[in-house]
C-alpha cells in the first residue's frame, strides 16, 4: 500500500480501532483504588484541555490560535494522549499500555500528518507562520502572553466536546466496575 492510502486507511479507521483499543484495554485492565486516581487525574487534565481547546475552535473557517492554541498546534490531541495514558494507568496492566501506545503511535501519527496538510490548504497564508512558531503536540510555554479570543461556551457545545467528558466518564464506571466485580 503506498504511504498516502495507508494514511488515508489509518485516518478512516481510527474512531472504530479506538473503540477496539478501549475493549482490549478494558479486558487487560486489572484496576486497583490507586490507579483509579490515576486515571482521574490524568482524565481531568486531558478533558481540561480538550475542553479549552474546543471553546476556542472554529472548524475549517478560522485558524485557531488562541487559547491552547497558543502553545501547541494539537490540544486536542494532547489531551487525547493524556486520556488515553489515564486509561493504561487506570487499567494498571503493561498490555493495555502497549495497546494504547501502539494505538496513538500508529493512528496519530497518520492524523496529525493529515490534518497538518489540510491546515496548509485552508490557511495557506496563517499556516506556515504559525506552524513554525508553536511546537506540533508538546507544548511551548515561550508564547505565554495573553490569548487574544476568550473561551466560548457555545464553540464547546458546537463542536460537542460534551461526548468527551460522558465517554471518560463510561469508562472510569466500566473500570471502577472491574475493579470492584473481578
Amino acid at each position: 500500500m503506498a504511504e498516502g492510502k495507508v494514511e488515508r486507511f489509518l485516518y478512516r479507521w481510527r474512531v472504530r480501532s479506538g473503540l477496539v483499543a478501549l475493549v482490549l484495554t478494558l479486558v487487560f485492565a486489572h484496576p486497583t483504588a490507586r490507579s483509579l486516581l490515576l486515571f482521574g487525574a490524568f482524565a481531568l487534565a486531558g478533558l481540561g484541555i480538550r475542553a479549552w481547546a474546543s471553546g476556542h475552535l472554529k472548524k475549517d473557517k478560522e485558524l485557531a490560535v488562541s487559547g491552547p492554541y497558543r502553545f501547541t498546534r494539537n490540544p486536542l490531541y494532547l489531551g487525547n494522549l493524556l486520556l488515553g495514558a489515564g486509561l493504561a494507568a487506570g487499567a494498571w496492566s503493561w498490555p493495555a499500555l502497549v495497546v494504547f501506545a501502539v494505538y496513538f503511535l500508529l493512528f496519530y501519527s497518520a492524523t496529525i500528518a493529515r490534518e497538518r496538510r489540510r491546515m496548509k490548504e485552508l490557511f495557506p497564508d496563517g499556516y506556515a507562520d504559525y506552524k513554525r512558531s508553536v511546537p506540533l503536540l508538546f507544548p511551548s510555554l515561550r508564547r505565554a502572553g495573553p490569548s487574544p479570543v476568550r473561551f466560548s461556551g457555545r464553540l464547546y457545545v458546537m463542536n460537542r466536546e460534551y461526548r468527551a467528558l460522558a465517554g471518560t466518564v463510561a469508562v472510569g464506571l466500566l473500570l471502577l466496575a472491574k475493579m470492584l466485580v473481578f
